[in-house]
């Protein structure tokens, strides 16, 4: 592992721990992306159709990925629901890549919102 991957691994573990403190359990990817998409969506109701909670991960992937550009609100529509416009291609990534790739934009998304130090 290199001083990168360290890093970004205890940011993440910094996440994590905060995030089970406010919660009561450490939440898998699949949760946070569930919590960016509710917070950018901002109805916070107590049920969501299936259906729902795959946009609102598909919500919070946009609004992390558009942090470096990669998308950008187009609008949101009478519903509430904020629909992007992809702008550049996401990078060709391994598996591993990729995962680091999300936990960095979600620590950023966490530090911008003031969640993180």
């Amino acid at each position: 592992m290199n001083n990168i991957d360290s890093d970004l691994q205890t940011r993440w573990w910094s996440l994590e721990a905060k995030l089970v403190e406010r919660f009561g359990k450490k939440p898998d990817m699949e949760t946070i992306l569930f919590l960016v998409g509710i917070q950018e969506f901002g109805d916070i109701r107590s049920k969501f159709t299936k259906e729902q909670k795959q946009d609102l991960m598909h919500v919070a992937v946009c609004s992390l990925f558009a942090q470096s550009g990669y998308y950008e609100l187009e609008r949101v529509d009478e519903d509430g629901w904020p629909h992007f416009n992809q702008l550049k291609p996401l990078p060709v990534m391994n598996l591993i890549e990729q995962e680091n790739f999300m936990k960095d934009h979600v620590l950023l998304y966490f530090t911008n919102n003031n969640f993180l130090d």
